[in-house]
């Protein structure tokens, strides 16, 4: 998989993708990310990309020619699956979604900044607008961040147990179920008997009814879903 994002302010991905899951899978050659800085497109002597509103009003809306430019010129290299703004008014994202994306081959990030983009962006050129919540940051960066997360920790060989990745919360609709690990009793707090015994089928069955009891107590609107 690959995945390119184009960004406003491109050092603030540096970090996320470095390190952990996202940083191994990229040194080991599993998953390209790879960060554009928008700005390497402006015609714009001063390399601006933003411009004041039609109609008045505060802030200031991302223009189009640097940002199209950006992905003509990308588009031209390869071809992607999805062209995808993180946008506080997209679709909620969910693991659904995620699985689903995570079996493209090429994927297209845009990262909104100050206002948003111009409307015509939006309906000419993007497939796809993702949010990660019902709130607003300073910019798409971080939205980016946590959708290439999701995606990578999918991507065949990104986690060495690959399993891990599929028993993970929302994978079958439901919360994770609870875990532990050694020591069996700390502080007067045992570790449930059912993990203790060995019988795999009699764990299986304890996990499930915790996963169910978890999600009606904290999630019940995933129970609905379901």
């Amino acid at each position: 998989m690959r995945i390119d994002i184009l960004s406003a302010v491109p050092d603030l991905l540096q970090g996320p993708f470095s390190e952990s899951i996202v940083g191994r899978a990229r040194k080991s050659g599993v998953v390209e990310v790879e960060v554009h800085d928008i700005r390497k497109w402006s015609t714009d002597k001063h390399g601006k990309i933003d411009d004041t509103p039609f109609g008045g009003g505060a802030g200031m809306v991302m223009a189009i020619q640097p940002i199209v430019d950006a992905i003509a010129d990308l588009q031209s290299q390869r071809t992607y699956d999805e062209v995808i703004y993180l946008t506080p008014d997209g679709e909620r994202l969910a693991q659904g979604r995620v699985n689903q994306l995570s079996l493209c081959g090429n994927l297209l990030l845009l990262c909104g900044h100050y206002k948003g983009i111009d409307q015509r962006i939006r309906e000419q050129v993007i497939t796809m607008e993702l949010s990660i919540g019902d709130y607003v940051l300073s910019g798409g960066e971080l939205a980016a961040a946590v959708l290439a997360d999701a995606l990578v920790r999918l991507v065949p060989g990104a986690i060495g147990d690959g399993e891990s990745a599929l028993t993970d919360s929302f994978q079958d609709g439901l919360l994770a179920p609870p875990v532990y690990t050694r020591p069996a009793e700390w502080q007067g707090h045992p570790v449930p008997d059912v993990l203790l015994g060995g019988h795999h089928a009699e764990i299986e069955k304890w996990r499930m009814e915790q996963a169910l009891e978890r999600t009606q107590r904290l999630r019940p609107d995933l129970l609905d879903e379901a």
